[in-house]
């Protein structure tokens, strides 16, 4: 059963209590609560789960389950839009991303993917474009893609700890016996066996004063200061490095609310203008978009491949049948005139152009070849019979206006119900059909029209 439901992932910075986690959670619960109120009360909705530690234990998320779109007037969309607005701006997140599903799914509108060798470097150019990003109209939920992590403490070997014979490994060893221990035997206590552990007392392993004051051993026998052996240094430990390819790689996300931007223009903003500012300012950052755009582009790539293939074959086929090239290329000049009409279709609907749209698009190609295929022959019979070119096209698009005319309006209206469909489990579907159905209806006037015209010069050159 197709589940809808609005969630909010929530990441508070790492190694937050368990109770602010639940207090933020409380917050973001209590938001959704006022949007459904506002919607239309209780009755839509199904059901409501918090969730707290599933992905660590500074993570929550909130999920409110919601019933079918027949039963509400509010979409689902609408709805993130007003919880979002509802809870409004929590100070402290590391991460606060709203999304509304259907189904399994979800993910950031916009993914940039950054990449340099100096992780300063990197957080500081994530940092510049998550605020660019943020000064689009209609984005929220932006993440600069990497967390404070927990504090540390770094040591650093120092000349006197060298020239005592000190390195690395022997410091870090006698660090961790001394206040987390060393195994120094294992005892049989019936049928369990039992740690013997030995390490300093409690009250020589509390403060940071027991730390600096720890006297470390020397290769030598004798014992100096961690304070001289080492530089201590306070710093943080990051939560997760994700690489690519072997590359340190951070992530910036952010959404986009539907009805106030379109993340296809801003992703075609960024890469025009910020990207290769941000690029020059920070020598040897390297970027790409990720997430959705990767998917649309993996698909546009294989509905090119597939074009690539098609209009050749269709070409063929064409050629085959009227013996000629040149009818063959006259009849395949209808397709970009269709691919015009579906968007003027999009523009007319107020869709914006989507995968989907393409896919529509694509069919759309062979659909409208029909016509002229229908066209043509019909010209070309009454040019056998002996007539003159200018009046065999004029005669064929008299004779073929009927059924290529039927032909586009009952497509057109067979598609109707689709493009003027409301319901959240078809919208996915409307922009193909505006495609198609806008395509084929406009495209009519181009065979009536057009190639006549085309079909008239054609044999003029030819004479």
């Amino acid at each position: 059963q197709m589940c809808i439901r609005d969630s909010a992932e929530i990441e508070l910075p790492f190694g937050s209590r368990v109770e602010e986690v639940r207090k933020v959670a409380r917050l973001v619960e209590e938001g959704g609560m006022r949007a459904i109120e506002k919607s239309g009360g209780r009755e839509i909705l199904s059901g409501v789960m918090t969730d707290i530690g599933r992905r660590g234990n500074n993570t929550a998320e909130v999920t409110f389950d919601l019933v079918t779109q027949g039963q509400r007037k509010i979409t689902t969309r609408e709805f993130s839009r007003l919880w979002r607005e509802e809870v409004g701006e929590i100070p402290g997140l590391e991460r606060l991303f709203f999304d509304f599903l259907i189904g399994p799914g979800g993910s950031s509108a916009i993914n940039v993917e950054l990449t340099h060798p100096d992780p300063e470097t990197l957080e500081l150019a994530a940092t510049d474009l998550a605020a660019a990003i943020a000064e689009f109209k209609g984005t929220a939920d932006i993440n600069d893609g990497y967390a404070k992590g927990k504090p540390q403490i770094d040591f650093r070997m120092s000349p006197e700890g060298n020239a005592e014979g000190l390195d690395s490994l022997a410091l870090g060893q006698q660090l961790r016996h001394a206040f987390y221990g060393i195994e120094a035997l294992r005892l049989q206590r019936g049928q369990d066996e039992v740690k013997v552990m030995v390490r300093l007392p409690e009250s020589e392993r509390n403060s940071l004063y027991d730390l600096e004051g720890l006297l470390v051993r020397t290769p030598g026998g004798g014992n100096i200061p961690l304070s001289r052996a080492a530089s201590i240094s306070h710093g943080r430990a990051y939560t997760e490095i994700n690489r690519v390819d072997g590359r340190r790689v951070i992530s910036v996300t952010a959404s986009v609310i539907p009805g106030q931007a379109n993340e296809n223009k801003i992703i075609a903003d960024l890469k025009s203008g910020y990207m290769p500012e941000l690029a020059g300012k920070y020598s040897g950052l390297k970027y790409s978009f990720e997430g959705r755009q990767r998917e649309q582009r993996k698909t546009a790539l294989n509905l090119f491949a597939g074009i690539a293939l098609g209009l050749p074959a269709i070409f063929c086929l064409l050629a085959i049948i009227f013996r000629s090239y040149m009818l063959a290329l006259l009849v395949l000049l209808s397709i970009p005139f269709g691919l015009v009409s579906a968007i003027i279709g999009h523009i007319l609907m107020g869709y914006d152009l989507s995968i989907i749209s393409v896919f529509g698009m694509i069919a759309l190609c062979g659909i409208v070849v029909n016509g002229g295929v229908v066209y043509t022959v019909t010209a070309n019979r009454y040019v056998s019979e002996g007539m003159e070119p200018f009046e065999a096209a004029y005669r064929a698009a008299i004779r073929r206006f009927r059924p290529i005319v039927l032909t586009a309006m009952t497509t057109f209206l067979g598609l109707a119900p689709m493009i003027f469909e409301q319901s959240v489990q078809a919208r996915f579907l409307v922009p193909m059909a505006i495609s198609l159905g806008y395509g084929i209806l406009f495209s009519t006037v181009i065979i009536l029209v057009l190639t006549p015209s085309l079909y008239a010069i054609y044999h003029d050159m030819k004479s």
